[in-house]
């Protein structure tokens, strides 16, 4: 008589257990994988968004570093409903709670053509916060060899740093003191230039924020008249 016994394979129960089990096994494994590859999204765009704001640092201090500014004989206080300075600095800047969006004007010799032409000369260079319509704040770059007595936004001008969170310029005088605005052509500082601008750059997103800090000692100033 054989006595081995016969295997009808698994029964319903043990089908059902396996399942749940795999089942778990699989959640579990696409939940790190899902992790692992939104850490590692994160990570590429933090890494993209720290290069690109080091490279908008160094553009805004070369163009500080090769600032002009007119002097005196050439430079004349200006009279009452007389022209500005052409190469006048003017700087401003709003605050929303902590955070700060600043404007900047100045003529630098590090003119930049975006269209292939071997233009040199003195421009007039803006840096400037635009709002697109998805509600990021981005920094703009106006340069013109043109020197304008208005300024005038334009889409053309090129965008240097995206998800701007804070932007703000800082004027120091010849005593160290420190301003959040700045006109040259105004007799509030004398009719000088700034000695130095600090510069602080905060961007970033839902993931978290770069803070960049850094002061120009301007090459060229004009003291107090």
């Amino acid at each position: 008589m054989d006595n081995r016994k016969i295997s009808y394979g698994f029964t319903l129960l043990e089908i059902l257990v396996a399942i749940f089990v795999f089942g778990i096994i699989m959640t579990a494994l696409f939940s790190s994988f899902n992790a692992v590859s939104t850490t590692t999204e994160a990570v590429d765009r933090g890494i993209s968004s720290y290069e690109t704001a080091k490279d908008c640092m160094k553009i805004i201090v070369n163009d500080l570093q090769s600032i002009y500014v007119s002097m005196p004989p050439a430079y004349v206080i200006p009279a009452f409903n007389s022209d500005s300075d052409p190469f006048r600095i003017e700087g401003e800047t709003r605050f929303d709670g902590d955070a700060g969006f600043s404007k900047l004007r100045f003529t630098s010799h590090e003119h930049i053509s975006f269209e292939n032409k071997s233009d040199k000369g003195i421009a007039e260079i803006i840096y400037y916060i635009h709002e697109p319509d998805d509600g990021d704040y981005v920094l703009k770059r106006s340069d013109n060899l043109q020197l304008s007595k208005l300024f005038e936004p334009k889409d053309s001008d090129p965008v240097l740093c995206e998800n701007v969170k804070s932007l703000v310029f800082r004027y120091f005088d010849d005593e160290g003191e420190v301003y959040d605005a700045w006109d040259s052509d105004s007799d509030e500082h004398g009719y000088s230039t700034p000695q130095a601008i600090g510069i602080k750059l905060e961007i970033g997103d839902d993931y978290g924020s770069f803070h960049f800090e850094t002061k120009v000692a301007l090459k060229v100033f004009r003291k107090k008249t």
